[in-house]
């Protein structure tokens, strides 16, 4: 298996976080469990519809999993793909597992499936908040190529801890989308260091919504996730929870409304050389980072 969390499968992703030889999953491809609307519009299925689910120890601890396959249709969430992601998180409010881990690649909702892969999206993230309620912990890993966009974008803000690396890619609206709507005079989509600049990892760390920025590499993903399950157990997910990302959305507001992208982000907080940042290690890039940020504004 690579060491580059970016170019591996799911499966692979779920197998290297986990504890060796612990994981099984539920609906293999051998269960045929596909989407129905697909052969209708003539287009090919897969038999796992895209995600993969299932039980497995991190670190000796029980975890429920779900990890998105961006070869297949960009990891978009259709019906299928949607309830099985919901039906584990609802057996995680029955067997209560240390953790669930989501590793999100995914480009939103399935447009061949229309409302039902928005429902789905719906529906997966009210079962996740209803099982943070419950004591649930949710930890959330983005890295992958397609990218964590619309509807997973928004789910992978629900859970507890987020981890990413520098390579993954995380918004609610994607560069192309952005582009179809306001033209390319408001975001090419086509500038890469552009994309990177305002939904790579290094910058959705900046702006708070990143716990752990990490390497681009599986053994980095899996530290990371053992100290998010280390934290102990979760509170649940509160008004005052709310009431004080709502603060934080406020002062970053305050703080970045004039800058256009990250690099204007980084120059503001007077973290030093803008190449020399783009080239810096994700652990020294955030301890940098973290030093200027409590600096300028008290935390974000």
């Amino acid at each position: 298996m690579a060491d580059s969390f970016f170019e591996i499968s799911a499966r692979e992703r779920l197998q290297g976080l986990v504890d060796e030889g612990s994981f099984t999953e539920w609906l293999p491809p051998q269960a045929r469990v596909s989407s129905p609307h697909m052969p209708l519009l003539d287009q090919p299925v897969a038999f796992d519809d895209g995600v993969v689910i299932g039980k497995a120890l991190l670190n000796g601890q029980p975890v429920y999993l779900a990890a998105q396959e961006g070869d297949f249709l960009g990891g978009a969430v259709g019906e299928v793909h949607g309830a099985k992601i919901t039906a584990m998180i609802r057996k995680a409010m029955i067997d209560k597992p240390a953790a669930v881990l989501l590793v999100f690649e995914s480009g939103g909702v399935r447009l061949h499936e229309a409302n039902a892969g928005l429902v789905a999206v719906s529906e997966i993230m009210r079962a996740l908040l209803q099982a943070r309620a419950a004591g649930i912990r949710f930890i959330g890993l983005v890295g992958g190529a397609a990218g964590c966009f619309g509807g997973t974008g928004l789910i992978s803000r629900c859970c507890d801890t987020l981890i990413m690396s520098e390579e993954g890619r995380l918004s609610m609206s994607g560069p192309e989308v952005i582009e179809t709507v306001h033209g390319v005079e408001e975001f090419d989509s086509r500038d890469r260091a552009l994309v990177w600049r305002v939904t790579g990892g290094k910058s959705r760390y900046i702006l708070g919504e990143v716990d752990a920025l990490v390497a681009d590499q599986v053994a980095a993903f899996r530290q990371a996730a053992i100290a998010a399950l280390q934290q102990g157990k979760p509170a649940g997910l509160t008004l005052q929870d709310i009431e004080a990302e709502h603060a934080m959305l406020t002062r970053r507001l305050a703080t970045f409304e004039q800058c256009n992208d990250g690099a204007e982000i980084w120059q503001q907080l007077v973290m030093g050389d803008i190449n020399t940042l783009a080239m810096m290690p994700a652990a020294e890039f955030a301890a940098q980072f973290a030093k200027a940020r409590d600096k300028a504004m008290g935390g974000v």
